[in-house]
């Protein structure tokens, strides 16, 4: 794959026609090897936010060993990584994915939420007497963008005797929750690893793992969480306060928080009216979160022209290629005024969930892609520097796009 010192570069060379990934690795890299130094356990990436090869390789280089799949091919994608610990953390399986997961990939890490879930995972793995069975709680999302306790989980006050049958089949046994995704500040890890302690002491058993599960934030343009450290600190004291044994082993599943910082998504205007931007991806595309939830990406122009040192900002909305008017970015982007057709615009901190969710929609959904060499747009592992530049260097002068 080509490889480009910023996307200013990429754009220069290749004047693309369609959106185009700027793969950054090196801080997928960055990311991970935080994760090993800091956090007191095994780290798990959740394949779920980003399967492109060139970040599995870089996560695999930085020393992620563990990984939290949710579906074959996610185990398919992984299997064949060496050393590989796969974690089929989905709490509702089809009984041919545990089957195929147990006998043709070696799984044996199991989640579920219910007894019967616990029951098929033993009929379809022939009761095996090696599985780390997994009992998810649903625990309360406190400041997280998206909530997930709704759709699975079990209440930690109606958990006790699914975790009791679980004990006695499991050759270690774990507890595990989510407090969901991009959670800004720690207090929901401490109130989940306090319902766990809870639970431990109502249900009388012995525990061999806790996973913290993913949540973990990432940095963009309308959320700044807390230093990631603390997040860390606050678990490791919350964590020791259990009543757990002291070969009790934690684990995490951060996706965001690995991932996010390793791509942006480099599109470029078709059409300028008053503060819309029409540009050649979207809601369909990588820019679902942006459309959906709110999420406002980190921006910068990569213009024809050079604009002024001091360009005057302006707020844009954008809407995206396809025939849909839900179709649609919300915003506010901040991007020079100057802004207008045939302009590139690089959007940062798109490596988590967004190529993994874009779809074909009208025909659209190709992208090209090259590796960028400089620094994330925005990034919660250089504490202090500011790295939410708007404007970014534009291309020469009189160049044709």
């Amino acid at each position: 794959m080509d490889r480009f010192a910023t996307a200013r570069d990429l754009v220069i060379a290749r004047q693309p026609d369609a959106p185009t990934f700027g793969l950054r690795p090196h801080a997928a890299g960055k990311a991970a090897r935080w994760f090993l130094e800091h956090f007191p356990g095994d780290v798990a990436y959740a394949v779920k936010a980003n399967a492109s090869p060139f970040l599995l390789g870089a996560l695999y280089g930085a020393g992620i060993r563990h990984f939290d799949v949710a579906s074959l091919p996610e185990i398919e994608d992984v299997a064949s990584i060496p050393d590989a610990h796969l974690h089929f953390m989905h709490p509702v399986k089809s009984r041919h994915a545990i089957r195929r997961a147990f006998f043709e990939f070696g799984v044996r890490s199991f989640s579920l939420d219910s007894e019967s879930e616990l029951a098929k995972i033993l009929e379809e793995t022939g009761n095996a007497g090696d599985l780390t069975l997994w009992v998810r709680l649903a625990v309360q999302s406190k400041n997280s963008k998206l909530p997930l306790e709704k759709m699975f989980g079990v209440a930690p006050g109606k958990a006790a005797r699914l975790v009791q049958k679980t004990r006695q089949v499991a050759k270690k046994l774990g507890l595990t929750f989510h407090v969901g995704s991009q959670t800004v500040s720690p207090e929901a890890y401490v109130n989940a690893l306090d319902e766990v302690g809870a639970l431990i002491v109502r249900a009388g058993i012995v525990l061999d793992r806790v996973d913290v599960g993913g949540g973990f934030p990432s940095a963009y343009a309308n959320s700044r969480p807390e230093p990631l450290s603390n997040f860390i600190e606050a678990i490791k004291r919350a964590y020791a306060a259990l009543p757990a044994g002291e070969n009790c082993r934690m684990m995490c599943e951060p996706g965001r928080a690995l991932v996010s910082e390793a791509e942006s998504l480099i599109v470029r205007v078709n059409s300028r009216r008053g503060n819309e931007l029409f540009i050649n991806d979207g809601a369909y595309g990588a820019l679902f979160d942006a459309a959906h939830l709110g999420w406002i990406y980190p921006v910068r122009l990569l213009s024809k022209t050079d604009p002024a040192p001091a360009a005057e900002l302006a707020p844009f909305s954008f809407w995206g290629p396809t025939c849909d008017s839900i179709d649609r970015m919300p915003g506010p982007f901040q991007l020079p005024a100057s802004v207008s057709e045939g302009d590139y615009i690089e959007i940062g901190n798109i490596g988590a969930y967004g190529r993994a969710i874009a779809g074909r929609f009208n025909g659209f959904g190709a992208y090209e892609q090259g590796i960028l060499l400089d620094p994330p747009m925005l990034s919660v592992y250089d504490v202090g520097r500011d790295l939410g530049h708007n404007r970014g260097p534009a291309l020469p002068a009189g160049m044709t796009t």
